[in-house]
């Protein structure tokens, strides 16, 4: 038998993959107690150059401390071992939230049969985990859909809320976009075919598993950089520090093995190199919590470095559909007649534009849903008449494109108004679309629909243009109704009648000139696109061809979820330069603590910069030892939310970064090792 998702309860994940426990959550903590002692091992703290050489010193102070014990010696070898387990701390409490996820999808599985399709047309039951790629099953409602395949046959409604935690449920049909289906949600209703898609063990949802757990986690280019430079930085600390011992000597000084590998971590970028795993870690964490999965860290760094949003129009930028927004008459008749006849021709019409016509007639003359008589008859939308309408016995009431419409009128001996192609070309002009409405062979007027902008876009493409990003619309209208509907919601440029080719061709373009492109899409045509662009978001309601194409994939199938995405690949990265700002600015404050304190007796002349005025030498090393093990433990929580993320410029968030946490960085060390010296005095440690 194979194990698949089952409907959650309300005690499994209301919220789907991207249930989010608290920061301090007490059953991640006690994990996190346990991993930090089992992450002691070298082979693993060999993965992290600077973690290793504070364990290495710590490893020389504990044989020191048993060869000359003193209180001094065993209380620096503590504090160092504490700041080898509060790294470790951080690491494991970033990787506990993924594993916590990821343990609430293994206790949801249970075991399934699928109703495989045999070459003769009957269906036989085998275990879901013997289904092989391109094997046909048959769903109907109830049944549990056994792996991840795209339906070749039917349309039914399925419930989802297993990996997006939504309850309401969503249409899957064949031969389109939204044919993909995944492994372990529930179909509700008709019955579909589907053909599998996924080999044996690399399903969707084992691949969420494996994602959220971080279990194939790679660095990152940019972490792999700032972990050489934290690498090349130790190294040079490592001659400074041991050159000392003879320059001691020889001024008539002594210092010890214990002092000199003190001095060596808390010059050392410690703090960064504790905190900067959990950092990516954490930066993918707030992605799933999101209901994003991305495929590799990668990805969301380069959403944090993006320069160029591609959106598509329809369900991005606009709600999806269309809605009816004016009636405009024709000469002789007057706009509630134009309302009266295209609420009646729309009565029995259930798109969302029908309902909208409805709407709006009952909202401008108060002209109530009038109830069809059984004899009269609906005629729908057709791709060949390009119109829909009501026959009420003799009264035909037709509404449609204007050509179809007026083609029509011809037929019944009517006449076209002189001023209706007037009105026609004013509505296209305006990015709507006209809808010609006619009672028998008179023509009454025009519909205006118009694409409704999301409230609140234009902000958010304010924001982003703050920060240098530049969005561009895709959508298949024609230039004029991309430039309207470009200009009320504020994006910078837009490309009309896209194609798979011309959306290609704009990502090369972009890319040619060094910029980094994000896209979203769902459809096979998206595919090569999603492919190219340097952050591929794929809507999981979408085809299995987009969502191998894209580096990540949005469950809740939200388009606008790409800017949120750039968002927060930016505080990655702002949070991880901060932090290294951070880190490096307190080596500063360290170094006015503990070189002062050493020499003072023999250069007396040191006492100037012996600005905090510690207790003595050894206060001095061991305040400097304990802050630089506290300050991991205390950066820990910003490490795991990030640094908030405020909509501006390079320049400015750089000037931000400097003045909060390079500035902060120098002054904050200064005042808790003074405060942690008179705490040691007090207790008569020194």
């Amino acid at each position: 038998m194979s194990t698949v998702l089952t409907q959650p309860t309300s005690e499994s994940t209301p919220h789907g993959v991207a249930q989010a426990r608290g920061l301090f959550d007490r059953q991640i903590l006690r994990q996190a107690f346990k991993d930090s002692f089992k992450k002691m091992d070298p082979r693993i703290q060999v993965r992290n150059p600077v973690m290793f050489v504070v364990l290495v010193g710590s490893v020389i102070t504990l044989i020191e401390a048993f060869a000359h014990p003193s209180t001094f010696t065993w209380s620096i070898t503590v504090w160092l071992f504490l700041t080898v387990i509060f790294a470790n701390f951080a690491e494991a409490m970033a990787e506990g939230r993924g594993k916590a996820q990821a343990d609430t999808l293994r206790k949801m599985r249970s075991e399934t049969e699928a109703r495989r399709l045999r070459d003769d047309g009957t269906e036989e039951l085998v275990p879901a985990a013997d289904l092989s790629k391109g094997d046909l099953v048959v769903c109907e409602a109830n049944d549990i859909i056994p792996s991840d395949g795209e339906i070749i046959e039917g349309i039914a409604s399925v419930d989802e809320s297993a990996i997006t935690g939504e309850s309401a449920p969503v249409i899957r049909e064949s031969g389109g976009d939204r044919s993909a289906v995944t492994g372990g949600t529930k179909v509700l209703s008709d019955r579909i075919v589907v053909r599998i898609t996924a080999e044996r063990g690399h399903t969707f949802i084992d691949r969420m598993i494996s994602l959220v757990e971080g279990a194939n986690r790679q660095k990152t280019p940019n972490e792999i950089a700032l972990t050489i430079l934290l690498a090349v930085l130790t190294i040079v600390f490592i001659p400074v520090v041991v050159t000392l011992e003879p320059f001691a000597g020889f001024a008539g000084a002594t210092v010890s093995v214990v002092v000199l590998v003190s001095l060596l971590v808390c010059l050392i970028p410690t703090t960064i190199g504790a905190l900067l795993s959990a950092i990516g870690i954490a930066g993918m964490d707030r992605l799933v919590q999101r209901n994003v999965l991305a495929m590799s860290g990668r990805a969301v760094e380069a959403a944090g470095d993006v320069q160029v949003l591609l959106l598509d129009k329809t369900g991005t930028i606009t709600l999806g559909n269309r809605m009816a927004a004016n009636f405009f008459p024709v000469t002789g008749h007057t706009e509630q007649e134009v309302a009266d006849v295209a609420q009646l021709a729309s009565l029995a019409d259930e798109t969302p534009e029908g309902r909208s016509v409805v709407v709006l007639a009952k909202e401008n003359f108060g002209i109530r849903e009038r109830q069809l008589d059984p004899a009269h008859v609906f005629v729908p939308f057709t791709a060949t008449t390009r119109m829909s309408g009501l026959d009420m016995g003799q009264r035909q009431i037709r509404k449609g494109a204007a050509e179809s419409v007026k083609r029509w009128v011809s037929e019944q001996g009517g006449t076209i108004p002189a001023d209706l192609d007037a009105i026609v070309e004013r509505v296209s002009r305006a990015g709507s679309t006209p809808l010609t409405v006619t009672d028998g062979p008179e023509i009454l007027g025009v519909i205006e629909l118009k694409d409704v902008v999301k409230q609140g876009i234009k902000t958010k493409f304010e924001e982003m243009r703050r920060m240098g990003i530049r969005t561009v619309m895709i959508t298949g209208d024609n230039p004029l109704t991309a430039a309207a509907i470009a200009q009320e919601a504020g994006v910078d440029d837009f490309l009309a009648e896209a194609t798979p080719e011309a959306k290609m061709a704009l990502i090369k373009q972009e890319q040619e000139g060094g910029k980094l492109v994000a896209m979203t899409g769902d459809g096979t045509n998206d595919a090569p696109a999603l492919a190219q662009a340097d952050v591929g978001v794929a809507m999981n309601t979408g085809t299995t061809a987009a969502k191998e194409a894209g580096n990540m994939v949005d469950l809740d199938s939200n388009p606008t979820k790409l800017i949120d995405i750039v968002e927060i690949g930016k505080q990655l990265l702002i949070t991880r330069g901060s932090l290294t700002t951070f880190s490096i600015a307190n080596d500063i404050a360290k170094y006015f603590a503990i070189i002062p304190a050493l020499f003072v007796s023999t250069y007396p002349q040191l006492g100037s910069l012996n600005i905090m005025r510690l207790h003595s030498p050894e206060s001095a090393v061991l305040s400097a030892v304990i802050f630089n093990a506290l300050v991991i433990v205390a950066l820990i929580p910003l490490a795991l939310r990030g640094v908030k993320f405020r909509a501006a410029n390079s320049a400015a968030i750089l000037r931000r970064n400097v003045w909060i946490y390079g500035v902060g960085g120098v002054l904050i060390p200064f005042v808790f090792i003074k405060l942690i010296d008179l705490v040691l005095v007090s207790l008569h440690a020194y």
